[in-house]
């Protein structure tokens, strides 16, 4: 019987933040999700630094790169932010 183990080398994440500070979201992707977490934290992106302190509301794994720009852009547009807020309903029903 064949093996249906998949090899994958790489993944890119997709991630969602949300700003504590000002309940905003913040949307991008990496390779490298924990280290790019802790850039966040340390106020060492520009996108996010004003906004501290964020959480890690949401990721996705994608094994190609194109497939997760497209993605990020698709959570930026209104139909993205529209999925989020229907796949997240039991986070934000928690912080009420």
């Amino acid at each position: 019987m064949p093996s249906t183990t998949i090899s994958i080398s790489r993944f890119y994440y997709v991630y969602v933040l949300e700003s504590l500070k000002d309940k905003k979201r913040y949307v991008g992707y990496t390779t490298n999700l924990p280290e790019r977490i802790k850039a966040h934290k340390k106020g060492l992106s520009f996108a996010t630094k004003f906004r501290l302190p964020i959480k890690l509301i949401y990721f996705e794994g994608c094994t190609n790169i194109r497939d997760a720009k497209r993605r990020e852009k698709y959570f930026k547009k209104s139909g993205g932010r529209k999925f989020l807020s229907k796949r997240l309903i039991e986070y934000y029903q928690s912080k009420l």
